[in-house]
């Protein structure tokens, strides 16, 4: 038994799936690079702090719009022209970012960036999905989406002291250096897959109407929701439970857990994703209720964000996986709807999250992100037949 576990993980095609998780790792990267560059950016661009957070808001409204019309129109291409054509549009935009002196071109600049991100994210899971056999999908997707957490634990803190000892151009500069060496590895490395047949492309109403579609996508936008309302705002809810001074900790304690999340769900996804989606979000929901409760005790506060930070790590993994077993005929265009679904959530994070600060403190966080939290539950339980089904079967 032991071997033929050992037989099937050596056929991963490691090379190739480290190549999606690299273009995973310059999409984080480009995305949220600018938040840790913020005074660097604005004196240079002559332009207030604030404005340069808006260079976030641009990236993210080119992966929204772009997403779905990109994954739709796109079906019929092989898929390797079309994921290293991506890739260039990080080379250009990052390029432009890197040389701009004027913020409305770095602004066209990153909504190019955004645009590129969007199609990309649509492409991962299923390219992954497509490189080795149905009871591997999992584990596959879970090793192409292992550039997300890096990203965010080492590679922003990297490029903010980077940009904080060499400049913030130097950063945009080396990750457009990053992406034509990634171009390289994907033009060597990964295999190419032919585009759909028209005959075998589903319109987007059909995709969405696949049974199970609808309640993974609902379930992610509630769950991403509520993770985003509380990691944007966590400088305030830190400050109201007396722990402003230890962020920098409590950020860290985050990512580091965040990574041992996507390692756990890598190797027990394929096995056990609904009993997996369950525990993600229940511990996820437990978390919050501690800080809710208990948070103004620091080292309570600590594992509760470290717990959340497990729960979270893999949780885009558990969802695209999800979505991939659901429609499998239809991966990239049901991945586009997940990607919509992920940056509506961000925003509206930022929006509520906002609403609830000003209405009633920080004190109003942990009560409606478990409130979200709880209908994300119910939805991925009910979702039993389609959805987060109980046993993986080969699609």
């Amino acid at each position: 038994m032991h071997t033929s576990i050992h037989e099937k993980q050596e056929k991963l095609p490691l090379a190739s799936l480290l190549a999606l998780a690299a273009a995973a790792f310059i999409t984080i990267l480009t995305e949220a690079l600018p938040a840790g560059l913020l005074p660097q950016m604005a004196f240079d661009l002559a332009v207030p702090e604030s404005w340069i957070g808006q260079t976030i808001t641009m990236y993210a409204i080119g992966s929204l719009v772009a997403a779905i019309p990109l994954a739709t129109s796109t079906q019929g291409m092989r898929r390797r022209p079309l994921l290293l054509t991506t890739i260039a549009g990080f080379v250009l935009a990052n390029t432009i970012t890197t040389l701009s002196g004027n913020y409305a071109l770095t602004m066209v600049a990153r909504f190019l960036a955004g645009v590129s991100a969007g199609l990309l994210w649509a492409l991962l899971a299923g390219y992954a999905a497509r490189m080795v056999a149905d009871h591997q999908r999992g584990r596959a997707i879970a090793i192409a989406m292992v550039g997300t957490p890096l990203a965010l634990s080492l590679g922003i803190p990297a490029g903010t002291f980077l940009g904080h000892w060499l400049g913030w151009r130097v950063c945009f500069g080396s990750m457009s250096a990053l992406a034509v060496v990634l171009l390289l590895w994907v033009r060597l490395q990964v295999p190419d897959f032919p585009g759909q047949a028209s005959s075998q492309r589903l319109p987007l109403r059909q995709v969405f109407a696949i049974p199970g579609v609808q309640p993974v996508l609902f379930a992610l936008f509630a769950y991403v929701l509520a993770h985003n309302i509380l990691y944007t705002y966590i400088a305030p809810l830190l400050a109201a439970l007396g722990m402003a001074p230890q962020i920098d900790l409590v950020l860290l304690a985050f990512g580091i857990s965040a990574l041992l999340g996507i390692v756990v769900i890598g190797v027990l996804i394929d096995q056990h994703l609904r009993a997996l989606v369950l525990a993600s979000t229940a511990l996820f929901g437990t978390s919050v209720l501690a800080l809710g409760l208990w948070g103004n005790h620091p080292t309570i506060a600590l594992i509760a964000v470290s717990v959340w930070g497990l729960s979270f790590g893999g949780a885009a993994t558990l969802f695209q996986t999800a979505l991939a077993k659901t429609a499998p005929t239809a991966a990239d265009v049901a991945q586009s709807m997940l990607v919509t679904a992920w940056n509506l959530a961000i925003a509206g994070g930022g929006l509520v999250g906002g609403v609830l600060l000003e209405r009633v403190g920080a004190a109003g966080f942990p009560p409606a992100v478990t409130a979200l939290l709880a209908v994300a539950l119910l939805v991925v339980w009910a979702a039993k037949q389609h959805g987060f089904t109980q046993h993986t079967q080969p699609s």
